[in-house]
């Protein structure tokens, strides 16, 4: 077993823990993408996976070992991985968890000292916690971010936010019922292979495989002819994306029979490089950091435009440019406000309505200031300006019912009916 190093009380992953084979346990977060980004840790030799176990059940190992003044987000994190532990599923002597930190203002950036504290209250203060972070924090000497894993990440975005829009961009139209989720599951596979290729291929393959993918998604058969609601969805990260946070809020929108469409999770980490290059321009800072970030931009920014490019030849919605999604923020909120998803979330429901999309559910989880700030409370200057909107604030806390949220979702959706009418 390998032995525990500490510093500054902090508890390391050493390299000893990697050659001895320590799984990599990520929260499941986001459906369409967080596979991949294990595929990505298991090709660069750590083992790595993603919890399964997503019973809404696992808030209460949360609320027993934290506290009731955080956010929903992070009980259902801790709850997650104290419920794997507690399972019997793993050594819990060989485990690590993985979890991001951007670094900023929202209390996301203290969960991991928190998940500490919750840990050792559950006993389980071996196991080591990483931060997955671009700014150097809490470093480990068995984790590193190298250049293949970064060009393997950006990839891997890019791959989860396309697989993501065509999924919900076809299948409420599909006319052999499965079609789209066996073209999916395809796919899939294939693409996670990608990450095991050289890292020769790993750089070029990706403009191949990205024609590839959104082709096979336009020979499904559909039949657009009947309109259906378009349902955008915006608010906190985690809680915008995890069925787990969010009661399977994209499946319960099919179900009543709108297309899904949620903004790209490749704009809120090109978000904070941006946030950053903004702090340093304002207050300072190294600039040889600001130039690292808008270079990075804009190599994000062209392999994106290479899968903008096959998007519009096989008869797609175009996403914006980063850019061009910054400047609908322009006139309702600052660029310095970049707490949490910030001028972001504001800049996301304006797009939405600019492309046939003002029905927009706005996920809130409690506690969470800035999204009540940026979302909520940018609400009404936004029906001001786009009186066609139809957006609804829905909190998802430990006191907020499920049939109540269903009831206001389902009004949200008449009234998108009735507007499409």
């Amino acid at each position: 077993m390998a032995e525990l190093v500490y510093e500054n009380g902090r508890l390391l992953f050493t390299k000893e823990m990697k050659e001895e084979g320590y799984t990599l346990l990520m929260p499941s977060m986001a459906p369409f993408h967080f596979e991949y980004f294990a595929d990505m840790f298991r090709s660069e030799g750590y083992k790595a996976e993603v919890l399964q176990n997503t019973s809404f059940d696992v808030i209460h190992e949360g609320m027993k070992y934290s506290h009731n003044d955080i956010c929903v987000p992070a009980m259902l994190v801790i709850g997650q991985f104290i419920d794997a532990m507690k399972s019997g599923g793993y050594d819990i002597h060989k485990v690590a968890l993985v979890m991001t930190q951007t670094g900023g203002g929202c209390r996301a950036s203290n969960y991991i000292s928190m998940f500490r504290k919750s840990l050792a209250r559950a006993g389980y203060d071996f196991i080591p916690i990483i931060s997955a972070n671009a700014l150097g924090m809490e470093p480990n000497p068995g984790f590193t971010i190298t250049r293949s894993v970064i060009i393997k990440l950006i990839s891997g975005l890019i791959f989860g936010d396309l697989m993501m829009q065509l999924y919900n961009e076809v299948i409420p139209y599909e006319i052999n019922k499965g079609e789209t989720q066996k073209v999916y599951d395809e796919l899939h596979k294939e693409i996670r292979e990608y990450f095991y290729l050289p890292v020769r291929k790993v750089f070029y393959h990706p403009n191949k495989l990205f024609e590839k993918v959104i082709k096979r998604f336009s020979e499904i058969p559909v039949d657009r002819s009947v309109k259906k609601p378009k349902v955008g969805i915006v608010g906190e990260i985690y809680v915008k994306y995890s069925p787990l946070g969010n009661n399977n809020l994209e499946q319960l929108l099919r179900d009543e029979g709108c297309e899904v469409i949620t903004p790209y999770m490749f704009d809120f980490f090109i978000y904070t490089f941006d946030s950053s290059i903004h702090d340093i321009n304002q207050y300072g800072g190294r600039k040889y950091i600001r130039l690292v970030y808008r270079l990075l931009i804009r190599f994000i920014e062209y392999r994106r435009n290479k899968v903008r490019k096959q998007l519009k030849k096989y008869g797609f919605r175009i996403p914006n440019t980063f850019y061009d999604l910054r400047k609908l923020s322009e006139g309702y909120i600052g660029r310095g406000m970049h707490v949490g998803e910030g001028w972001l979330l504001t800049a996301e429901m304006i797009e939405l309505i600019h492309i046939g999309s003002p029905n927009i559910i706005c996920t809130q989880p409690f506690g969470c200031l800035p999204n009540h700030i940026a979302g909520k409370g940018m609400m009404k200057r936004i029906k001001q300006h786009y009186p066609e909107s139809n957006i609804v604030a829905i909190d998802y806390d430990t006191s907020a019912t499920e049939i109540n949220q269903l009831n206001r979702i389902k009004l949200m959706i008449s009234n998108a009916r009735k507007n499409l009418d």
